[in-house]
């Protein structure tokens, strides 16, 4: 069975539940404070594992976040390529409202702190029918994509979250692109308008040829840009928590059921279901849902 190999982050989650999002200049009292175990890579390989794929984790980690690479372990997810560094750990900032909405700010920290030789140990253990999994939150992801495309791997990438770096990737080796509408608006150089998702397509293509476009929209669905021209697929009808994670959760689902062989429309709807059940608790890697739970929301 091919494995998925994830080359991501892991970070300290701080949770501040609020009435709502604060503004400039305001301060807001928060109803509680949670400590979570998230970054997009681990809540990635959480949820790939959680699917059923086998999963292998490389990333930093300070000696502060050694608890996250038990986390992983403790989900099955192989954790060896996870390097504790003297850099802290990467830390997300996060606000919940009451209809779940939230705002974030992220430090890097460790998840900055990649070195070359970690990345071709990684890049060694991807073999044919495997993907190699990333997202935008660690350092020099041109030199892992570079490297990546010359050992002719497969590679899905979740260009999140934007930061002004992604206007200059290379993006010709990719075979799996997953953006929201804030991420595909940066790679593409355009706005999105009004449901055409066309000109955005073309745009992407254009950098990243050879690849399928997952367009993920929240509450409005998603759009799937492959072979068969452009798809839409509604979401699920849930009451939503907190949205943290709810991405993460959509394509670790989604990468294991490529991985287990099913085509790509089955593939989004599992990953849309383990979306929408994300959204409905509260935290990060804790509110990714089993295999079992998703299977039970599909029609």
């Amino acid at each position: 069975m091919p494995k998925l190999v994830n080359l991501g982050s892991l970070c300290i989650d701080n949770v501040y539940r609020v009435p709502e999002l604060t503004g400039p200049g305001e301060t807001v009292a928060s109803v509680s404070y949670e400590v979570f175990p998230g970054g997009k890579g681990l809540n990635q390989s959480i949820a790939a594992a959680r699917a059923g794929a086998e999963v292998i984790h490389a990333g930093c980690v300070g000696k502060d976040g050694v608890w996250l690479k038990d986390t992983l372990s403790a989900e099955g997810v192989d954790v060896t390529g996870v390097r504790v560094v003297d850099t802290a750990s990467g830390h997300a900032v996060i606000q919940v409202n009451d209809a779940g909405e939230n705002s974030i700010v992220i430090t890097g920290g460790a998840n900055r702190a990649l070195e070359a030789d970690q990345v071709d140990a990684v890049l060694a253990q991807v073999e044919p029918g495997d993907w190699l999994l990333l997202q935008n939150e660690i350092n020099d992801l041109n030199g892992v994509l570079r490297a990546a495309a010359k050992r002719r791997c497969r590679v899905a990438f979740n260009v999140a979250p934007v930061d002004g770096r992604e206007a200059n990737y290379e993006l010709a080796g990719v075979q799996l692109l997953i953006v929201n509408e804030i991420e595909a608006a940066a790679l593409a150089g355009t706005d999105i308008g009004d449901g055409d998702w066309t000109e955005v397509v073309d745009r992407l293509r254009g950098r990243a040829p050879d690849a399928d476009i997952v367009l993920t929209l929240g509450r409005d669905g998603l759009v799937h840009a492959g072979d068969e021209g452009l798809v839409t697929m509604a979401a699920y009808d849930v009451k939503a928590i907190d949205e943290t994670a709810a991405g993460d959760a959509f394509i670790g689902f989604l990468m294991a059921a490529l991985i287990g062989g099913e085509p790509m429309t089955e593939a989004l709807r599992l990953g849309s279901a383990a979306g929408a059940l994300a959204v409905t608790r509260a935290g990060a890697a804790s509110s990714i849902p089993s295999l079992d739970e998703v299977r039970a929301l599909l029609p």
